[in-house]
């Protein structure tokens, strides 16, 4: 999966699994989990909508939340970096990342691509390891 805003790809593990691994090759690159939003809980308690597995993780690096923040202070509008994990109708699980190059595109200043595009590197390595 790749457009303008995120990138991703399908994995051969459960729902459940795949969070944990994530959330381990997030930690393995230097990003926490700030909050986690349980989409398909929410759907079903606010509209009784049941929806298949589908979270979005906030993942965060401080140094680099601080890099950016320095560079162009607004930049907290895009911050943290999201991950989602759902499974589709058919049961497939996918893994997708905000791709840190929207924030380029949104952007001329040359410090905040430097972050850009070491955080995509390092959300690329996550994605690889899944």
């Amino acid at each position: 999966m790749q457009n303008a805003y995120g990138f991703g790809k399908t994995v051969a593990t459960s729902f459940d699994d795949t969070i944990a691994r994530v959330t381990a090759a997030l930690q393995a690159e230097g990003f926490g989990i700030l909050t986690e939003i349980d989409v398909a809980a929410t759907m079903k308690k606010k509209l009784d909508h049941d929806m298949p597995p589908y979270r979005i993780l906030g993942a965060c690096n401080p140094p680099f939340a601080r890099q950016a923040i320095e560079a162009e202070p607004t930049i907290g509008l895009l911050l943290p970096c999201n991950v989602v994990v759902r499974q589709d109708a058919a049961g497939a699980v996918h893994v997708e990342f905000m791709d840190p190059d929207a924030m380029r595109q949104l952007s001329d200043n040359p410090e905040l691509a430097k972050v850009a595009a070491q955080v995509r590197e390092r959300l690329q390595r996550v994605m690889a390891a899944v």
